[in-house]
């Protein structure tokens, strides 16, 4: 389930787009990241662009919509969440056996089935239409999603996958996958992560069988929608879908987490779920959202061909839950190849308490930059892709630092402060610097930017 929508920002499209054309399992070496201390030179050197994208052994031909990095494609494909031992494995892993052990079916078989191998490339009508998000809604906008094209994307969410799994038949699922998104830049936000979609659908009999005198008791009634159900729901069957959805997500958390954990819920709104909520949970005396959830539009569930039944869904972010659990600080820690955090994972059962163990302290190193904005609209978003691409995961953070206006002129200035440090290696000032120049290069270039470096 996609997260909160109301943050997605409304920004100009990138245009920072794929050079030539790409295959995810043959990019050349020199366009991806490494530790190595040679500067990526993914604007510094240009090349012709192609007309398509091969990806996933298939081609989709690039339009004025495709705004895809050959930094973000070289993620596609690399499944984090499926390699054993690693930390989001641990997690799906522990989330799995919560709901294969205590949801059972009539036979006793599992009640959950788990899909963890769907690709992460979507139409746009999976990843929006089927979801019921309006047309005009922010977060369908090119400034923070990666289109390949008009019509296919990298999934912004595994929610992409809830109307096809629906309609083949299902009623009870999780769907685990790596999503993408342009966002901000800091220890805590990467353009690609996992999510894990839960969603349960109940019939009359499922739902009231439980309860006493439930043989009266409908799922639909012709009524009004409220703030707390939608018109076609009964206030009683919302409210138990609401109870029994809070009910399982606070048994995972304390099953995760522990005995004693605190968990609170805070309402909000998200375009294809109706009542909506957050889940907080209290770590280290401050409350940390860690999933969205909520009862399913009628809408949706209808056109999937469940008519008769009445669901919620939830999402929630591996990362998160992984980065809380195992004490990990930075996000960027979930791509490294070194052995020295990977081997901290590897035990004799998924249950094993586990503390990361900082591979080393190394110093940041920071760099400013500043340029006056085009005329033209201006996205911070756009900026932040093209730090990403240049820098890859030498980038820790990068803040707007101040933003000016000219008295006479009326040009707005924007100052970034740009904070390297690798996570497993000393950087140098003199690459630090090589890679800060390819950024105000192609800032110029690639933005329209003025620079006042």
């Amino acid at each position: 389930m996609a997260m909160l929508w109301k943050f997605m920002r409304v920004a100009k499209y990138s245009k920072t787009a794929l050079s030539p054309k790409v295959k995810v399992r043959g990019i050349p070496t020199h366009s991806r990241h490494s530790s190595s201390k040679s500067v990526p030179s993914d604007f510094a050197a240009s090349a012709p662009c192609s007309n398509t994208v091969e990806l996933l052994g298939k081609s989709y031909p690039q339009d004025d919509y495709s705004n895809v990095t050959e930094k973000i494609l070289s993620k596609v494909g690399k499944n984090l969440h499926n390699r054993k031992h690693h930390p989001l494995w641990l997690i799906k892993e522990q989330v799995k056996e919560h709901f294969y052990k205590h949801y059972l079916g009539r036979r006793g078989t599992p009640l959950f089935s788990v899909y963890d191998g769907l690709s992460p490339v979507v139409t746009v009508q999976q990843n929006f239409d089927s979801l019921l998000i309006p047309q005009n809604h922010a977060s369908r906008r090119k400034e923070d999603n990666y289109y390949l094209n008009r019509d296919h994307m990298l999934r912004a969410h595994t929610s992409a996958h809830q109307w096809d799994l629906i309609h083949s038949g299902l009623d009870a699922f999780l769907a685990v996958g790596d999503v993408y998104r342009r966002d901000t830049i800091d220890s805590t936000h990467y353009p690609v992560f996992h999510q894990m979609e839960g969603v349960r659908l109940f019939s009359c009999h499922e739902l009231f069988s439980s309860i006493k005198d439930g043989e009266g008791l409908q799922l639909f009634e012709q009524g009004h929608r409220t703030a707390h159900k939608q018109e076609c729901h009964t206030m009683e069957a919302v409210r138990l879908v609401e109870f029994n959805l809070k009910q399982v997500l606070t048994k995972l958390m304390t099953h995760i987490f522990g005995d004693g954990l605190q968990v609170r819920w805070v309402d909000c709104y998200f375009p294809f779920t109706h009542p909506s909520f957050e889940m907080e949970i209290n770590f280290q005396g401050e409350w940390m959202e860690v999933l969205g959830c909520g009862v399913m539009e009628q809408q949706l569930v209808n056109s999937a061909g469940a008519q008769d039944k009445i669901g919620w869904a939830f999402g929630l972010g591996l990362e998160r839950l992984a980065m809380i659990l195992y004490d990990i600080p930075d996000i960027r820690l979930f791509w490294s190849e070194d052995e020295r955090f990977l081997k901290q994972f590897i035990g004799p059962h998924i249950w094993q308490k586990i503390k990361f163990q900082p591979l080393s302290r190394y110093p940041p190193l920071i760099n400013d930059i500043s340029f006056w904005l085009p005329s033209e609209t201006y996205s911070q978003n756009d900026f932040y892709d093209l730090v990403r691409t240049i820098g890859g995961d030498l980038i820790e953070k990068v803040v707007l630092l101040d933003e000016f206006a000219h008295p006479k002129t009326k040009k707005v200035s924007h100052c970034y402060r740009i904070v390297y440090r690798h996570p497993e290696r000393t950087l140098t000032q003199d690459e630090v610097h090589r890679v800060h120049q390819a950024i105000e290069e192609a800032a110029v270039r690639e933005l329209g930017v003025e620079g006042r470096f």
